[in-house]
């Protein structure tokens, strides 16, 4: 018993050390300077708490990366007319409560979120009077960026055994319903994922003991659904009209590769002018779409993520919302990775194209050159042979002027009283001048071909 007490204090009185030297330490160790906001990222978006009942307006904004000064001074203005504080200009997040209704504003890479939320009972039918309808609306009218979401939901506390569902469809205009029981049947999630009369889409909850920050999380995970299946969709279109232009590209490639299999008439430098067109504009489409389809591929997944997170059971007589959407999103998705691989594909068949032709002229280049080579040859010993005949008769013509001036020297010796045979000393002085002529010349010759080397 006495050795347990000693053992338990030696490790009390250790965590208690313990306890004490981290803090000690960190302020000893360099922090690295992105810690704190690392930490910090965890809780930018935390998930609102919401009571039941309530009433939201979910509108998203595209700014594509831009419009952040406009979009501060947007909420600032409205901050201002409500005598409330402002967000930080770097604050991503910011939630404010203004009395009748709270604003919760996010943004995101190339997207805003706009989220009103009014906690009261219903005055009227479901979606008559909503949550944007106690916004100032001059000041919605200065909202800055292009709407790509923009839904309505209302949540209702009932009792689920006794919803009466066939009630729901005219809250809808007789729409066509999607339905689940998400949060293992605690709640029911109504849905058209259509568009209205008054522009908006609509979702109705009706939610049983589910706690504010349960309803909350439902809360943000629909409406991030249907804001991130919208953004998975937005490169759809983009696809369709890649795809209808890569059809005609891929058959004018196909006639290159043709006429560069078989050697028809046409020049290698047609082809090669041909298929530089056809990748210049599979380089254009490529700057277009490339982040357009990382994006959706993205936003899919997240999308995906956000379905599962639901934990959706069935009601009797609907299609779950997972259902609905990954019939309608995954075509779309698939679409825009069918572009981005058939654009893949063709800019590695022009590659090759391209390297084909390249062979092809490099080929015909270096034949032009072998026969430029041989031709320069021939020119060169025939300018040698040219060079050396002209060596000889340029002795030849040396040595008469040389004998020219030897004669004229012999004429003048009778005066000096020297007799000699005339004919005898120019017979034997014509092979010794001709001599001296070719050595000199020779020796000239070698020394101008030394300097040029």
């Amino acid at each position: 018993m006495e050795s347990c007490a000693l053992l338990t204090k030696l490790i009390s009185n250790e965590l208690s050390e313990n306890d004490v030297l981290p803090s000690s330490l960190l302020s000893k160790i360099a922090t690295h300077p992105l810690r704190e906001k690392l930490y910090n990222e965890l809780h930018n978006r935390p998930f609102p708490s919401i009571s039941s009942p309530a009433q939201l307006t979910h509108i998203a904004i595209q700014h594509q990366g831009k419009l952040k000064q406009e979009e501060h001074e947007f909420i600032s203005l409205l901050c201002n007319k409500f005598q409330v504080n402002s967000p930080a200009k770097s604050m991503p997040c910011f939630y404010q409560d203004f009395g009748l209704f709270s604003l919760r504003w996010e943004r995101h890479l190339e997207y805003s979120t706009y989220t009103f939320i009014h906690q009261a009972p219903l005055t009227d039918q479901p979606f008559i009077k909503n949550a944007i309808d106690y916004v100032p609306s001059n000041w919605l009218e200065k909202m800055p960026g292009q709407v790509i979401a923009a839904v309505h939901l209302i949540i209702e506390p009932e009792s689920i055994d006794k919803e009466i569902t066939h009630k729901v469809e005219q809250f809808f205009d007789n729409m066509s319903l999607i339905a689940s029981a998400p949060v293992n049947s605690q709640a029911k999630v109504w849905s058209s994922f259509k568009l209205h009369n008054d522009g908006f889409g609509r979702f109705l909850i009706y939610q049983q003991d589910l706690s504010a920050a349960q309803l909350g999380r439902l809360t943000q995970q629909l409406l991030q659904l249907d804001t991130y299946r919208l953004m998975a969709t937005l490169g759809l279109p983009l696809a369709r009209v890649i795809n209808s232009e890569l059809n005609q590209l891929d058959l004018q490639l196909q006639q290159v590769t043709t006429y560069i299999a078989l050697g028809t008439d046409k020049s290698d430098r047609e082809l090669l002018t041909q298929v530089s067109k056809i990748a210049a504009k599979v380089e254009d489409y490529r700057s277009q779409s490339t982040y357009r389809f990382s994006a959706t591929n993205a936003y899919y997944d997240v999308a995906l993520q956000r379905m599962e997170e639901l934990k959706e059971e069935e009601i009797p007589g609907y299609i779950t919302l997972q259902e609905f959407l990954m019939r309608r999103i995954t075509p779309a998705v698939k679409t825009c990775q069918t572009a981005s691989n058939h654009l893949e594909d063709i800019s590695r068949r022009v590659t090759r194209a391209s390297d084909l032709l390249r062979t092809r002229v490099d080929m015909v280049l270096q034949e032009q050159n072998q026969i430029l080579l041989k031709s320069m040859n021939h020119r060169a010993h025939v300018q040698m042979r040219l060079q050396q005949t002209v060596e000889g008769l340029s002795v030849a013509a040396i040595s008469y002027y040389g004998m020219q001036l030897f004669e004229t020297m012999l004429t003048s010796l009778p005066t000096l009283g020297i007799e000699y045979n005339h004919e005898l000393v120019s017979g034997f002085a014509v092979p010794i001048v001709i001599g001296i002529v070719f050595v000199v010349t020779r020796l000239v010759h070698r020394r101008l071909m030394k300097e040029l080397k």
